[in-house]
């Protein structure tokens, strides 16, 4: 929406431009009080001096950061208008017109409000369907079967990458909010070497408290002792995360859906526990004869 500034008094004081009775006006002679017909001064400009029954009314041009916008008889024009909070201006204002102001980028006007919102994220699982414009919302949708959005954002869904295809084995079907995840049998790994790949994903589509986050690094098994995580913001705790995932031994991301459930976030815990599960039993159907030992 584009927001403009033009006082309702002013519309109230001048009548439209293409109606002839709105290019006069009626006053009186400062000098014999008689009424008298006086011109209306055109947009851009102000009743400098008003009209007698020996003078036409005298009109001057809008001062710089000043306007009027229809034929009046003001004593001044008006004041340029100020974009607000978050927006820019799309039209600069002139003389016989107010600036114009929009929403900047990033932001859109939401009418309940009356005031320019960011626009919403797609969640982990969404993709967008309509991106977000100064005057509307983005608009996200689940991402249909066989694609994948695994972060918030404003991105399109992206579609599973193919296993077969590649002449790998799938050792764990992609879902809405993580890709597939593939295994060569004859270089095969732990299986929670698999699982780190769509770990970071993970903590993303859960979207944890900071809480549970901060208590969730403290107890991350590693050699450099315990984490300090009490200063820490949720973007920081992700980022501490996926550091510790990259690097991780297979053991240690195995204690990860214990970690879980001891923080307090069971559900996770579970779902995280089960995703290892089948990568597991998924790795000895496809790859007979190559397993690798399991912690």
């Amino acid at each position: 929406m584009v927001i403009s500034f033009v006082p309702v008094v002013l519309l109230s004081l001048c009548a439209a431009q293409a109606d002839s009775v709105a290019m006069t006006f009626e006053d009186k002679d400062p000098t014999t009080g008689l009424s008298v017909t006086c011109d209306r001064c055109s947009p851009g400009t102000y009743l400098r001096t008003r009209c007698s029954s020996t003078k036409k009314s005298e009109c001057a041009p809008c001062p710089p950061g000043s306007f009027t916008e229809v034929w009046n008889h003001i004593g001044r024009c008006l004041r340029c208008g100020v974009c607000s909070h978050n927006q820019v201006v799309k039209t600069p204002c002139t003389a016989d017109r107010d600036c114009e102001c929009q929403c900047k980028p990033g932001y859109y006007y939401k009418q309940e409000y009356e005031m320019c919102v960011r626009h919403s994220e797609c969640s982990s699982g969404q993709g967008v369907v309509t991106k977000g414009t100064p005057d509307q919302d983005t608009v996200c949708q689940i991402c249909p079967e066989g694609t994948y959005a695994d972060i918030f954002s404003a991105h399109n869904c992206t579609a599973h990458k193919s296993c077969s295809n590649a002449g790998l084995q799938l050792v764990l079907m992609g879902s809405s909010w993580h890709n597939s995840v593939c295994a060569n049998c004859s270089e095969l790994k732990d299986g929670a070497d698999y699982l780190r790949e769509i770990l970071p994903a993970f903590f993303v589509r859960h979207n944890m408290n900071v809480k549970h986050l901060r208590r969730i690094v403290h107890k991350l098994p590693s050699g450099d002792g315990k984490r300090r995580t009490s200063d820490l913001n949720s973007s920081e705790l992700h980022e501490q995360l996926n550091t510790w995932i990259v690097s991780a031994r297979p053991e240690h991301i195995r204690e990860l859906p214990s970690i879980l459930t001891k923080t307090g976030v069971i559900s996770a815990g579970e779902r995280l526990d089960s995703k290892l599960r089948r990568i597991d039993i998924q790795l000895k159907s496809q790859c007979r004869g190559n397993e690798v030992e399991m912690v």
